[in-house]
């Protein structure tokens, strides 16, 4: 009796640690079932629930996850190294690497000096690039060492050809590299915004600015551009900020002296710590020194809600796509009795 018993309580013991790792049977319709699958038969599985047993169909069954290969699985896998994690494991492409909407720009820090506009257009230079479509160009600058780069709404609007230039220093000579396989990946018209990718392959990884702030920024601060006036690429204009509230159709624009001109459309305003504090977008044509730049401030925001953004390949004219209007229900003919 005491070894029927202690044959009972091994055979109970040995089916509950089974149950720990359980068999899944994936099933049609995204359903599944878990248990032990005690005998697989050519056109049905045999399962323990554990109160009751379930003959399944075979042609319900999608796919079977055995406890035994997931346990051998995990056994032979290597671990990722001492101090490795997921958290911090580094993609064997970086490139090919999910980049969220925090780490898709950088921004500066209030500890970074002044400097003299020489010594900043020297190391700033190879992000900023010169942005070409059929109809046009404009300018731009680089965000993201994967080739994410900012320019206006305006200056891609209704394009889907576009190319980049990228001017780059090697062994003291600079080198013009144009990329054609630009892609749109966010649209905002409203604040004449525009987010590209260079997805040219073999792409390096490239220079890239950061993004500063306007609540320090002073009137008559020391402010320069960089951009392609009228396709000149690479010019410097330096100025100063005339003021940061010149309201224009009901947005806030920073008003500066540095010289705009037709080219300059999507190129950064740089501030003497070399952080990009607007996007020069226009300027009054019957006059001088009188240029505006979106606020740094809309293009992060733009940046960290990219995905509300985001372009349409049916409407590359349009950064939003409308529902239809809901059709008026036909009034109905009251009679009276």
């Amino acid at each position: 009796m005491v070894n029927r018993m202690a044959a009972l309580l091994t055979v109970l013991t040995t089916l509950f640690t089974g149950r720990v790792a359980a068999d899944v049977i994936q099933l049609k319709d995204n359903a599944s079932i878990t248990g032990s699958i005690l005998a697989e038969k050519k056109d049905l599985v045999v399962v323990d629930v554990g109160y009751t047993v379930l003959l399944v169909p075979r042609n319900q069954v999608v796919k079977i996850l055995n406890a035994a290969d997931d346990a051998a699985a995990a056994k032979k896998a290597k671990p990722a190294g001492k101090g490795v994690t997921a958290a911090n494991a580094t993609p064997a492409d970086p490139a090919l690497a999910p980049v969220s909407a925090a780490a898709l720009y950088t921004a500066g820090s209030a500890s970074l000096p002044e400097r003299s506009v020489r010594d900043l257009v020297n190391q700033l230079g190879e992000a900023v690039v010169q942005v070409r479509t059929p109809s046009g160009l404009g300018s731009g600058f680089i965000v993201n060492e994967a080739g994410y780069l900012i320019t206006n709404f305006h200056v891609v609007e209704g394009e889907t050809q576009i190319s980049v230039e990228v001017y780059a220093q090697r062994g003291g000579q600079l080198e013009r590299k144009t990329y054609r396989q630009v892609r749109i990946v966010a649209l905002n018209k409203f604040a004449d915004l525009a987010l590209l990718k260079i997805d040219d392959p073999g792409a390096p990884r490239f220079a890239k600015v950061l993004l500063g702030q306007t609540d320090t920024l002073a009137v008559g601060e020391r402010v320069f551009a960089i951009g392609s006036p009228l396709g000149l690429e690479r010019t410097v204009t330096e100025g100063i900020i005339s003021t940061k509230t010149r309201e224009m159709q009901g947005d806030l624009y920073l008003q500066t002296t540095a010289q705009i001109n037709p080219g300059n459309s999507g190129g950064p305003l740089f501030n003497l710590q070399g952080e990009v504090i607007g996007v020069t977008n226009m300027k009054i044509t019957f006059g001088e020194g009188l240029g505006f730049a979106i606020p740094v401030e809309q293009v992060r925001y733009f940046l960290q809600h990219r995905d509300a953004f985001a372009y349409d390949n049916d409407n590359p004219s349009n950064a939003y796509r409308y529902l239809e209007p809901p059709r008026r229900a036909p009034t109905a003919v009251a009679s009276r009795p």
